[in-house]
């Protein structure tokens, strides 16, 4: 400072450095670049075949997160199948999302298939939970085996090179991938955090132990700004599916369009044997609808559903024109294989109807045909009852004195009858037990209980 600066103008001087030093304290560190967003958490939860109303779930969720400024989108994905091709659009939109999304295969023990695999390379960050795998034994990438070589390897070069590009960007291995593209990895939780680096960010139990770890971590996401997540302490908020979207899941569901697409037919054949108000046709109609609703979003094997379509034929044909359980036993085994091979497993690794879900349907419709056969079988060997031999054991009325041989009036009609024993006076009442040459032989009914009202034969009634 200046020796001829008078006392007031140094004071001056001072307090400007002063204000001025509080000033630079009051402004942001350029040095930090992450920023701390203080905007709510949340959850959403993935479980089932991932397919397209799976994606719209979930874009539905990241639009919220991405509304509010979300500090992060926890998905806790338990998935063991999906439409590859629907993941891998959704991969992508994971990468350019607007807020920090975290992939958690939870809980212990969920075997996440190729679809994990692609969602835990897209994340911003990926955890693990003890005992949890990612990937499959078959290629991630499949590619058309009519296209010629060079152009197969140029699309499974672009896939492994997507893949390494969005866990390098986020310091996580890489080597691993061009292997799950071309021939196919499985990582565990143990496996993937002992790689070096690690092919994924966090191993955590659960979610409070997700959230811990979470605390304070920076992301840089896709349009180049880095923030900071805080979660400790925090219950993060779960986004459910609407009605629609969950009707749309389940039907996306192929266990559950298998089961629609058999009661749909069940019902329209009920509704064509048994004709009424239309109660099974517009049941029938409904769950067919709904079965194709579901196979509309899946990767259908044509000659699969050939085969589910077939059997059903064969299986109601048999019960129109019987053939002693030929048409039964190749229509069940016809369903059978077309249900277990419905879905294309190339492009919806570990989705498929469950053999359980197959086992009742086939088990159900045999045990039916079965229950069938038994109750033919066993009227087949009861006596005839048609024609005259249906009055046996009927109760008739003597209508002109039995001595033996007289009138008696049963059914409608009147009978030459015989007497059995002794002679039966007219109104009362006997017992019809045996036909012979259009002539009832009766017997008197020896303790009659009171007898019912009598009933007088139309005028002019015929005589047989």
């Amino acid at each position: 400072m200046p020796a001829h600066c008078s006392p007031y103008q140094r004071s001056g001087m001072l307090v400007v450095a002063l204000a001025t030093a509080l000033l630079l304290l009051t402004l942001p560190d350029k040095s930090v670049t992450a920023q701390q967003s203080g905007g709510p958490l949340y959850a959403v939860e993935v479980n089932g075949i991932v397919t397209a109303p799976t994606i719209d779930y979930l874009r539905r969720a990241v639009q919220i997160a991405e509304a509010s400024s979300a500090d992060a989108l926890i998905i806790s994905y338990s998935s063991t199948g999906g439409v590859l091709r629907e993941v891998r659009v959704f991969a992508a939109e994971i990468v350019q999302a607007r807020v920090p999304i975290v992939v958690f295969i939870t809980p212990r023990g969920t075997q996440a298939g190729p679809a994990g695999a692609i969602f835990v390379t897209a994340a911003h960050v990926s955890a693990l939970a003890p005992d949890t795998s990612f990937g499959s034994p078959f290629p991630l990438a499949q590619v058309d085996e009519t296209l010629s070589q060079q152009t197969r390897d140029l699309l499974l070069d672009n896939v492994s090179a997507q893949m390494k590009k969005w866990n390098e960007t986020r310091g996580r291995n890489a080597d691993w991938i061009d292997r799950a593209v071309r021939e196919g990895v499985i990582l565990n939780n143990q496996q993937a955090i002992s790689l070096d680096p690690p092919a994924v960010d966090l191993v955590a139990a659960d979610q409070r132990e997700l959230l811990t770890l979470l605390e304070g971590r920076t992301v840089t996401l896709d349009d180049g700004r880095t923030v900071r997540i805080s979660a400790l302490g925090r219950t993060p908020t779960l986004i459910e599916p609407t009605l629609f979207e969950s009707l749309r899941l389940a039907l996306a569901d192929p266990t559950v369009a298998f089961a629609l697409l058999v009661l749909g037919s069940m019902a329209i054949y009920l509704e064509l044997n048994t004709p009424g108000v239309g109660l099974f046709a517009g049941a029938g109609l409904v769950l067919l609808l709904g079965a194709a609703a579901g196979f509309l979003v899946l990767p259908i094997v044509w000659w699969g559903m050939t085969l589910v379509i077939l059997g059903l034929v064969l299986i109601g044909a048999e019960f129109v024109a019987p053939t002693h359980g030929g048409l039964m036993i190749t229509g069940l085994a016809m369903l059978g294989v077309g249900g277990g091979n419905l879905i294309d497993a190339t492009q919806a690794p570990g989705a498929g109807v469950a053999w359980w879900a197959l086992l009742i349907v086939v088990g159900g419709i045999a045990a039916t045909a079965a229950a069938g056969l038994a109750l033919a079988l066993r009227s087949r060997k009861r006596p005839a009852a048609t024609g005259t031999e249906a009055l046996i054991g009927r109760l008739a009325q003597v209508r002109r004195r039995l001595d033996p041989r007289g009138m008696v009036f049963v059914e409608g009609a009147l009978w030459q009858a015989i007497s059995e024993s002794e002679p039966v006076e007219v109104g009362d009442w006997v017992r019809v037990v045996a036909v012979h040459n259009l002539q009832l032989i009766v017997r008197p009914l020896e303790s009659e209980e009171p007898a019912p009202q009598e009933a007088q034969p139309p005028s002019g009634g015929r005589v047989v």
